[in-house]
Order: C-alpha cells, then structure tokens, then sequence
C-alpha cells in the first residue's frame, strides 16, 4: 500500500477558540469545500464533536456519487482533532488537524496521510487526478476560510 502525504499550514487573524470552533463544526465544511464536489453533511446537526463521533456525508467526484463515513478519532479542544474514514473513497484517510496561537492569530496546520485502492490502478489514478484534485480542494479551502475568518 503507498501511502501518501498532503500538509498544509495556514495563519488565521483570529483568537485559536474562535477558529477551533468553526473546524470542529462539521457542518462548516460545506461552506469551506468547493462547489464542484456538491458536498453535504448528511449527520443531522448539531453534531457533538468527541473521539468516536460518526459523521456522514456525500459529494460526487467526476460526476461519480460517493458517500462518505467518517469517525473523530481523537478530539482535544483547542489543540487538534483527528478524522479517519470509515466507509469511502479511499483505502486510507487520517486527517489531522492542528491548532495553535501565534502572535494573536492562529496557525492551522492539516496532515492527510491517505492510500488509494485498487493497486497499480490506484498509483495511476493518483498520478493523474487525486493529487490534483485534493491540492485543489485544500486551495479552495485555504481561499474560503481567509474570506470567512481573514
């Protein structure tokens, strides 16, 4: 299995409780993801954020719908919170998210270590559209929150 990485890192102009709050609403997402995914929490809210929340949701990815389980794996208010996909697109998804304080503002830092299916199908399939597509989605994101919280 080849796993890969995707880091980001962003300052956020705002106190670390504010930011965490709005990451830890898993409805925010649909603000925050782009348009062409067709995203949507399908976990009625308001969601309690703890280890061992399950939360829904679908999209479609190249005009193929996908319903996607994911549990918190691991939630510290004010400091990280940990995704892992249970049911999915991929045959790994660990996401960590990260926060903390920095000069008054707050710096979000996000580590996806994911693995596709399929074998060498799925090497190819990450050459050609996953890499590309998820660099897309975390720029969109990282332009959305410095409009909704810059």
């Amino acid at each position: 299995m080849t796993e890969h990485v995707l880091e980001r890192e962003q300052l956020i102009p705002r106190q670390r409780h504010e930011v965490f709050a709005f990451f830890s609403d898993a409805h925010n997402l649909e603000q925050i993801t782009p348009p062409w995914l067709r995203f949507s929490v399908l976990t009625p809210g308001p969601i309690p954020m703890a280890a061992g929340t399950l939360i829904a949701y679908r999209m479609s990815l190249h005009g193929l719908p996908i319903r996607w389980l994911t549990r918190i794996e691991a939630f510290e208010p004010q400091a990280r919170f940990v995704d892992v996909q249970l049911r999915g697109p991929y045959r790994l998804w660990h996401h960590t998210h990260e926060f903390s304080e920095q000069d008054g503002s707050t710096l979000m830092r996000d580590c996806v270590r994911y693995s596709l299916p399929l074998g060498p199908l799925g090497h190819l399939a990450h050459r050609a559209l996953v890499r590309r597509d998820l660099a897309a989605i975390f720029d969109f994101r990282a332009q959305a929150v410095e409009r909704l919280l810059g």
